[in-house]
């Protein structure tokens, strides 16, 4: 039977006899639900046992009336991975993207008066749907949904990187609608099956290099982490290599001499310690056994037994100002030390130890790999693949792991799903063609980096070489590590600028991080390139003010008074990326446009068989200006006619046969600031 069916008859018989007063935004009722009360603020009060069953009812039910967990593509008899190149990617948090003050009293409670939560969860991330289809989303994305520990943890609810369990999922995802009635496993599927079912696939982020400093798998094997002394643990810190100056650098090997010639690196080597197991498997035995009758966590035990902890990880890149990461720490992908750096160790017996080249394992290997560990690492993507039917994954900080362990991930997932397809958390594009050798079947990239950056020329040098890279790119302006587009200068016009030419770059696949539809500008993660007021986007009155979502409870601020400027204009955009996408996704299609006036406008072209698309934008935020497309020199590749006709104008109301063309047939437009304009130019 239907999991959504299954949910819908749950709902109906468990529904309370008591009034509701449930409030939502608005932006979550796109299928039009007969709500309670209309608020002013742009709430709506609704029953959520009666929406949700409506929505299920009116939105989310096909005809397929089973319970097949398999990836959409299989589903569908597909067995390649071009669906990539169509693809349109939301990445979401489930615990934040569905938060909301569902009973008005200013807080974000665990079990609100209605005795329901107000963080998101799998079920609640159901009410999105409709909002995403209308955007033109085609691919959810998940930040981590595994098990994570609240050891050490950061904010209020600890991060979910900490994972501390790959084949459990996080608790704080179920939903008390369907306490005792619908598992924590059967909730994560019904999700899966109401995307697939709306032609969405699902990706998910996978954790291989870390783990929780109180992970699952220290009581099994201990000799796949690093220890020190419990004593040690508030003095450990990134050792300092002063030979190479203050500034931040890449673990390379012409590094390495002078970070092992550090008085503070030698320090810290004596730190470790060998894994409690070796040193005594007895008194190991005894302390399983203590574990096992649940006489303590593990970490507790240990530190009792032993007086060790587990070693909390940092940050691999050289004289990085960044403490300790306390919550998580690195797995041993070899159980020798580096082959290239062990000349530098004054005793090789040393204990196993973190350092920038031990956790570096892609640059510095060792010889003896940690093959148990590296299976157990490779089974994880595939049991998401066989229990739930997810259609892809981002490796998490895959480029400093092992390339064959890397290859080994892929394979085995590929071996299972050959449509299934891999992020590569690479920013670099000059490793693109690395990346692609390895396995991945699309890059990150940086263009968060520098896309933001109109008068420094960064946008348009990114806009105008993505389509030379081997492999694709992620089209994107912020990710959930990187400061919001919306909080940068430009802030709603630059913002609302990036997500709509980012739906036509060459060689890209758009990328939406949650909350950019409403203009978010509270980063959720203080990662990539803070800046020194990050944690100060919102007023001091806003109830999430310095707070970050990866670790905080947060709710996206969808009472915007411009909360559906974004989605309104990308359901205009929609029809028409799916008119061209073949001419879109073809490389070869791609036409370089020049311009005969306007201060730096951004401009793209793609051949369809009988005209030609263009797309053309003024990305300056604070003034307006005359451009007029050069089309000489398409003229002398491709006969064209004057029969153009505008398909969408930033600032018009509809479409329209367009008039304006010089004595030479070159078009020119008036564009507002960050005004995109498409065309069409019928061939002659």
């Amino acid at each position: 039977m239907s999991l959504l069916k299954k949910l819908k008859k749950i709902l109906q018989e468990e529904k309370p006899h008591y009034p509701f007063n449930y409030s939502i935004p608005n932006l979550w009722n796109l299928f039009n639900h007969q709500s309670i009360t209309k608020l002013k603020n742009g709430e709506e009060l609704i029953n959520p046992y009666d929406f949700l069953s409506d929505l299920i009812e009116r939105v989310l039910l096909t005809n397929n009336d089973t319970n097949e967990r398999t990836s959409l593509s299989l589903k569908k008899g597909l067995s390649d991975k071009s669906w990539l190149k169509e693809a349109v990617i939301y990445s979401m948090m489930i615990r934040t993207s569905t938060s909301w003050d569902h009973d008005r009293n200013g807080y974000l409670d665990e079990n609100n008066i209605y005795h329901l939560k107000e963080t998101g969860t799998f079920i609640k991330t159901l009410m999105l749907l409709p909002l995403l289809k209308e955007m033109g989303v085609n691919v959810i994305y998940l930040l981590p949904i595994s098990k994570y520990s609240l050891k050490n943890k950061k904010g209020e609810l600890g991060s979910p990187y900490s994972v501390s369990d790959f084949f459990k999922l996080d608790e704080n995802l179920s939903d008390p609608i369907v306490a005792g009635k619908l598992t924590l496993e059967e909730q994560f599927a019904l999700l899966i099956e109401a995307c697939h079912n709306l032609e969405i696939r699902v990706m998910i982020d996978f954790i291989p290099r870390t783990n929780s400093t109180e992970s699952a798998l220290i009581a099994t094997n201990p000799e796949w982490f690093y220890w020190i002394k419990t004593a040690d643990l508030n003095s450990y810190k990134p050792p300092r290599v002063p030979k190479i100056g203050d500034k931040t650098v890449s673990p390379l090997p012409k590094y390495m001499e002078a970070v092992y010639a550090s008085l503070e690196v030698q320090e810290h080597l004596k730190l470790f310690q060998e894994n409690p197991q070796k040193q005594d498997p007895n008194l190991w035995r005894k302390l399983i056994a203590d574990y096992e009758d649940k006489k303590g966590d593990i970490l507790t035990l240990i530190d009792n037994y032993y007086g060790l902890t587990i070693a909390p990880a940092f940050s691999d890149h050289i004289n990085d100002v960044q403490p300790p990461w306390s919550d998580i720490t690195f797995f041993r992908m070899y159980l020798d030390h580096p082959l290239l750096t062990k000349k530098y160790l004054i005793d090789e017996n040393i204990p196993p130890y973190i350092l920038f080249d031990t956790i570096k394992a892609n640059l510095f290997p060792g010889q003896k790999e940690n093959l148990p560990l590296w299976e157990l690492l490779t089974s994880v993507i595939p049991y998401f693949q066989k229990t739930f039917g997810i259609d892809g994954a981002r490796i998490d900080m895959g480029h400093a792991l092992p390339e064959k362990l890397v290859k080994m991930i892929i394979e085995k997932a590929t071996s299972i799903d050959p449509s299934f397809v891999f992020i590569a958390e690479e920013l670099n594009p000059e490793n693109a063609q690395k990346a692609k050798d390895l396995g991945y079947d699309i890059i990150i990239g940086n263009a968060f980096s520098s896309i933001f950056d109109v008068y420094g020329k960064g946008m348009h040098n990114y806009l105008h070489n993505t389509y030379k890279l081997p492999i694709l790119q992620l089209a994107l302006g912020e990710t959930h590590d990187t400061p919001r587009l919306a909080s940068r200068e430009g802030e709603m016009i630059l913002s609302k600028f990036i997500t709509i030419i980012n739906m036509f770059v060459p060689n890209t696949v758009p990328f939406i991080n949650s909350g950019q539809e409403v203009y978010e500008r509270q980063t959720m993660n203080t990662g990539i390139d803070p800046r020194e007021n990050e944690l100060y986007m919102l007023p001091e009155s806003d109830p999430f003010y310095k707070k970050l979502a990866l670790f905080d409870k947060y709710a996206f601020h969808y009472l915007n008074h411009m909360s559906h400027d974004i989605k309104d204009n990308l359901k205009k955009i929609k029809p028409i990326r799916a008119k061209y996408l073949p001419a879109i996704t073809n490389k070869k299609n791609y036409l370089p446009l020049s311009f005969l006036e306007g201060r730096d406008p951004i401009g793209f072209a793609y051949q369809a068989p009988d005209e030609i698309l263009f797309i053309i934008g003024n990305p300056f935020y604070d003034f307006s200006q005359h451009l007029k497309v050069d089309l000489a020199t398409l003229k002398k590749q491709i006969p064209l006619t004057t029969d153009a006709f505008l398909l969408y104008g930033m600032h018009e109301k509809g479409t329209r046969t367009i008039q304006e063309f010089d004595a030479n047939g070159n078009p020119y437009f008036l564009m507002g600031p960050g005004e995109i304009k498409i065309f069409t130019i019928k061939k002659g």
